[in-house]
């Protein structure tokens, strides 16, 4: 397996793949992922057509439902396409909560989840707090292994919801890029209370960083791609990063980052990078 879940993985990323999804799904299982990411929102996924291709390369490669990793989302109604959205939203939140997990279980043809997370913080903090007691009860039921939170970037609201939780958040996700100044508070306070921090837009928000003279340097050194050369820094100072590549060959290229180390200076240098 290509990864523990107290470690760094790579994940692989289903947003905006349309009528690809299930097509690049399996294929980016085939190639050796084991941890997707998806979400209950028609507006950025087709989570339907990532439980197809989650199937189908479980019956091509003779694997187990256990041996993936499968995350979701609950998007709360702000971050819906209004004609498209998986649950009532007249509802209360615990029960558009509720179905958009029985939603998630059916596309994605699972009676678990690995890891659900909240899409993104919900105003006010009671309604939040409300919203996150609910994701516990999942958890304690069964349905759900672990809960986490995605695009919540201000310290002193994840550490509050970290303090008030009862089942505290396994999963911190955001965008990685300098307007935050990488999350630097957030992933120390991660690193500290085993809180794995999930990374997206890696790539994509730092071209200034992958197109560097420092890494086209490390690339020669080490003959592996700037992204790969980046994504592997990722993983060495304690980041699952998502990759949402459509290419198999980048597939292959980027797993490549389980099949060597970095040495420390050079990790210090690409740290310098994000000052």
């Amino acid at each position: 397996m290509l990864f523990n879940l107290i470690q760094s993985q790579m994940i692989y990323g289903t947003a905006w793949k349309k009528e690809a999804t299930a097509t690049l799904v399996e294929i980016a299982i085939k190639e050796g992922f084991r941890a997707i990411d998806t979400a209950c929102q028609p507006k950025h996924y087709n989570e339907k057509l990532v439980g197809e291709g989650i199937q189908k390369a479980l019956n091509g490669l003779n694997l187990k439902r256990e041996d993936l990793f499968i995350q979701t989302k609950f998007t709360p109604i702000g971050g819906q396409d209004p004609n498209n959205i998986p649950y009532d939203k007249n509802e209360t939140i615990e029960n558009q909560i509720k179905t958009s997990l029985e939603v998630s279980k059916s596309n994605l043809q699972t009676h678990y989840l690995d890891s659900l997370l909240l899409h993104s913080p919900i105003s006010p903090y009671s309604e939040l707090l409300k919203a996150w007691r609910f994701l516990e009860s999942f958890v304690h039921n069964g349905d759900v292994k672990q809960i986490g939170i995605s695009n919540c970037y201000e310290m002193s609201l994840f550490q509050k919801l970290y303090e008030d939780a009862t089942i505290k958040p396994k999963v911190l996700q955001n965008r990685f890029y300098e307007a935050t100044s990488y999350d630097k508070e957030l992933r120390v306070f991660c690193l500290a209370n085993d809180v794995e921090y999930q990374s997206f837009w890696s790539l994509s928000a730092n071209p200034h960083i992958v197109n560097s003279k420092e890494l086209l340097q490390l690339s020669q050194k080490y003959q592996k791609s700037p992204a790969v050369i980046f994504y592997r820094f990722l993983v060495e100072i304690g980041i699952s990063p998502l990759n949402g590549t459509t290419s198999d060959i980048h597939m292959k290229e980027d797993l490549s980052i389980f099949n060597f180390v970095l040495d420390k200076i050079d990790i210090e240098m690409i740290e310098t990078l994000l000052l």
